[in-house]
């Protein structure tokens, strides 16, 4: 009975033992396992999974290529090429060219953020940053406004309504320097229609480009008339998109015309007017054609905004300061992207995803 007890135990804790090793190999197995997986996955795991990716999805790759090599040529090397030569002194008379058949080598200097060190103390960047602060404002608020409440107007059924809709989107349509000097011709002091109508009832002639308060008034009147036509379109379809039934339960449940606009449209457009503010506010914060083909920056430097005068410090002065040119324009992208982010910020706290 001992005999066979002791047996019984000898062979239970062989069987122990026998079961450890298994079960140290195994952890050392899986242990192993799992270190290969992870190796496999950064190693040669995150190779194998690009080239599925390549093989996969080969047709996107090739047809987004392309596109990012252009904008990488047209974009990105300009942008880099600017923000190095705001860290130097270049202008024309130090830059490399060509005179006959003399080649002049670039003598220009590195020196570090002084560019942007002189532009911001200078009282003139604070000027054109209010007036382009200003002026987008103005801009944007005015063109959102007249956008949706012309799409209001075009949501609903009424006769001729195509022929309204291609009337308010002309605009869009024609080349933007085009509308800029036929606006130039209307706002002409002497012989301008606008300046003859008012002749005609017998109120004196308006200096329209020559004050500077009209000539304020004269480029946003424009650029606003430029961007109804983009503003209206996106509204309209955004407009478009919200369900009928929604109005007409509003409206058996006794809701008043402005109730439904608030309660309603207004959360219904919520993302494309977000959308198209965000677009319209970067493009009249650089709006330069308006400024530029219809007063210059005038009278005297009373409509010059930030990137107008980084045209001018390119262009315009003597020696031109291609430095100081490159340092305006690497400013207006700082102030646009600062905006962007702030922008993004407020729209994720208010629950919308962008």
């Amino acid at each position: 009975m001992a005999a066979h007890t002791s047996q019984s135990v000898a062979k239970a804790a062989g069987d122990d033992v026998d079961n450890s090793h298994v079960a140290r190999g195994r952890s050392r197995w899986t242990d192993s396992g799992n270190r290969g997986g992870n190796g496999g996955r950064n190693g040669r795991g995150n190779g194998g999974g690009l080239r599925r990716a390549l093989a996969t999805h080969w047709y996107a790759w090739a047809m987004v290529a392309p596109v990012v090599l252009v904008l990488g040529v047209i974009i990105g090397w300009p942008l880099v090429r600017g923000v190095y030569l705001s860290l130097t002194d270049a202008n024309e008379r130090n830059v490399a060219r060509t005179i006959g058949a003399n080649h002049i080598e670039a003598t220009y200097e590195f020196v570090g953020l002084d560019n942007y060190t002189d532009v911001l103390a200078d009282p003139v960047f604070l000027q054109r940053l209010v007036w382009t602060v200003t002026w987008t404002v103005l801009c944007v608020s005015i063109t959102f406004t007249l956008g949706l409440v012309l799409a209001n107007m075009l949501n609903r059924e009424f006769r001729g309504r195509a022929a309204y809709r291609m009337a308010l989107i002309l605009p869009w349509a024609v080349p933007g320097f085009v509308s800029v000097f036929a606006w130039r011709f209307l706002f002409n002091r002497d012989n301008g229609i606008l300046n003859k109508l008012l002749d005609g009832g017998g109120i004196s002639a308006i200096p329209w480009l020559d004050d500077p308060t009209w000539a304020k008034v004269a480029v946003i009147s424009v650029n606003v008339w430029l961007g109804v036509p983009f503003m209206m379109v996106a509204l309209l379809g955004g407009l478009q998109s919200i369900p009928g039934e929604l109005y007409e339960a509003a409206e058996m449940d006794g809701a008043s015309a402005w109730q439904r606009f608030r309660h309603i449209t207004l959360p219904g457009l919520r993302s494309v007017s977000m959308t198209v503010i965000l677009l319209s506010t970067i493009w009249t914060f650089n709006m330069f054609p308006v400024i530029f083909l219809l007063t210059r920056g005038g009278p005297g430097d009373a409509t010059e905004i930030l990137v107008t005068q980084a045209f001018k410090e390119a262009f315009v002065s003597s020696p031109r300061d291609f430095a100081g040119s490159a340092t305006w324009g690497v400013l207006i992208l700082l102030l646009l992207m600062i905006f962007a982010l702030v922008y993004r910020r407020s729209l994720r706290k208010q629950g919308e995803v962008w």
